[in-house]
């Protein structure tokens, strides 16, 4: 893997409270995430993405924490967590963290402190207001479940800021005295050995929040401030983010005006995986193609992670409202499966019907388009949701590993763990889990493993230029390459139910000895590249040449 091995990573998301139950209490621990790491390095991931980790009331799933120095207790200790650190070094697979510092919860310390007195040291740690701020009704992220973003304390006598629900103050990032703390939060887990985090909502990290003005200015020399420090500490430390904000400020948040990569790393492509979504469901690769054509320019080293699903909703906020609508019907016609009006609460084999051929072409297309690819944990498998639990929850399930009580999960009683394990019906632990799977050599699980592999294989996708081919192409077909230092390859993907024939003869010319390394099927040999079919809802990755110097 490169210098830059985030470009060239493959990364894996989970939840520790539900990944796997070890000592019986119903909770996931770390302890099982351990014992699972030879089936991540079996299936090809080299980074390992944790969902909060830090003690917390678990109001918000773990984003509202008490403590940034230390594990939840439910998981083990900060011991088992430096083991975890080890053993995933082992084998060759790297680990990042949630880093939530935009607020905290409103138990810890901190606020208890601030909450307190007016002369608290912790005071100004958080955003107050002595009056009612005109704003308070605007700006709240979950509307339907949150109606104020201020909220009066009567112990405090005065209102304080909260970007998500009341029990999460904001930190106040105009203070000094916030900011080195964060930094020592950042060094202490680098320290330990993590390689990285994942900054949650760094919009709002940044929001120098002033009472009554919804437009407060932001502060982008902070993660200049926050890439340097963490790179001083670790030379190779990766800042990942999220920042679902308009096209033309995402460049922002990687560099400078000066044009250097000096703030994030990378940052999610909320845009790319709207029109991805909306693509899927036209089953017309257009938006796809807009959506790269439409992506700013990122400094040298600054890297976009493509998704499908993670572990929020289906974000579709960037969408036109019709297009929302075409999404929805598609992928989410009840109102049930929806969220917040915007997304929709779904994993993805049941949005596509369990049909493996359009399940196998949309990570096809997610894996092999320009940036890094995240991975959601059971989407390996096909795992379903549960639309009777609350909100984001429905994907939040236990992961399945095999026939046994509770997928092989946990040995607790049923009613003693976290979330109940999804049970009976097409997506059911009884049908869907990693032993049936893994002596299955067709099965989807089996199919990841070779297309990470084949992934590994061709670096200049994560790191290298990626161009959709401008060509009159049959309805519903994409064609892409990636080209790079190690060689070039060449996608096409079938969006649509029928069957195509693809002339791309013109790039012969500088094709070596080229071949498909990947496809739904078993096509006839590419040849002169004139006549390349590929099925409805198929898939061709075609090698077309190697750099000087490679191995063949």
């Amino acid at each position: 893997m490169g210098d830059r091995w985030y470009s060239e990573a493959v990364v894996y998301c989970l939840d520790i409270d539900t990944y796997a139950d070890t000592d019986g209490d119903g909770v996931g621990d770390l302890r099982g995430l351990i014992g699972r790491l030879d089936y991540l390095a079996r299936l090809g991931v080299t980074c390992l993405w944790l969902h909060p980790i830090h003690p917390s009331p678990n109001k918000d799933d773990g984003y509202d924490a008490t403590d940034f120095y230390n594990v939840d207790p439910r998981f083990g200790t900060l011991g088992d967590f430096a083991e975890l650190l080890h053993q995933a070094q082992n084998r060759g697979i790297r680990v990042i963290i949630d880093l939530v510092v935009n607020h905290t919860s409103d138990e810890h310390p901190w606020f208890q402190s601030a909450r307190s007195s007016p002369d608290s040291p912790y005071r100004d740690w958080y955003v107050w207001s002595d009056e009612a701020p005109p704003d308070r009704k605007q700006g709240m992220v979950f509307p339907g479940e949150q109606d104020e973003t201020w909220s009066y304390d009567r112990t405090a006598k005065a209102w304080y800021y909260h970007r998500f629900y009341r029990f999460q103050p904001d930190l106040n990032m105009a203070n000094p005295a916030v900011r080195e703390e964060i930094k020592k939060i950042v060094s202490f887990w680098l320290q330990l050995g993590v390689s990285g985090f994942r900054i949650d909502a760094v919009p709002f990290i940044i929001e120098l929040t002033e009472p009554g003005n919804p437009d407060s200015p932001k502060d982008f020399e902070f993660i200049t401030e926050l890439r340097q420090h963490a790179q001083w500490r670790r030379a190779d430390a990766v800042l990942l983010a999220e920042a679902n904000v308009e096209p033309a400020q995402l460049v922002h948040y990687f560099g400078d005006r000066g044009g250097s990569a000096n703030r994030l790393h990378m940052l999610f492509d909320f845009m790319l995986n709207g029109r991805l979504v909306l693509a899927l469901a036209r089953q017309d690769p257009e938006p796809i193609i807009e959506a790269l054509r439409d992506t700013p320019e990122l400094p040298y080293g600054g890297q976009w992670a493509t998704f499908l699903r993670n572990h929020d909703e289906i974000d579709l906020s960037r969408l036109t409202a019709e297009q929302r609508d075409q999404v929805f019907e598609q992928f989410g016609p009840d109102e049930g499966m929806r969220l917040y009006g915007r997304g929709i609460r779904r994993r993805l084999a049941p949005m596509l019907g369990g049909d493996r051929r359009r399940i196998e072409l949309a990570y096809a297309l997610q894996f092999s388009l320009r940036g890094t690819p995240v991975l959601r944990y059971g989407e390996e498998i096909g795992m379903g949701e549960d639309l009777s639990l609350d909100g984001r929850d429905a994907i939040r399930t236990p992961m399945q590993w095999s026939f046994q009580p509770n997928a092989g999960f946990s040995t607790a009683a049923p009613e003693a763990l976290i979330r109940p394990v999804i049970s009976g019906g097409e997506y059911g632990y009884e049908t869907v889990n990693v032993t049936a799977q893994r002596h299955d050599p067709g099965s989807l699980l089996s199919w990841f493993e070779r297309m990470i592999r084949t992934l590994r294989e061709a670096p200049e996708v994560g790191s290298g230029r990626c161009t959709d081919l401008d060509r009159v192409m049959p309805p519903g077909v994409l064609a892409h390459r990636a080209d790079g230092p190690t060689g070039t390859m060449l996608f096409l993907h079938n969006l649509g139910t029928s069957d195509a024939v693809v002339d791309l003869g013109d790039l012969y010319a500088e094709a070596e000895l080229p071949g498909d390394v990947l496809a739904d099927q078993e096509y006839a040999p590419v040849g002169k590249l004139d006549a390349l079919a590929v099925a409805g809802y198929g898939y061709r990755w075609i090698r077309l040449h190697r750099g000087q110097g490679l191995p063949g």
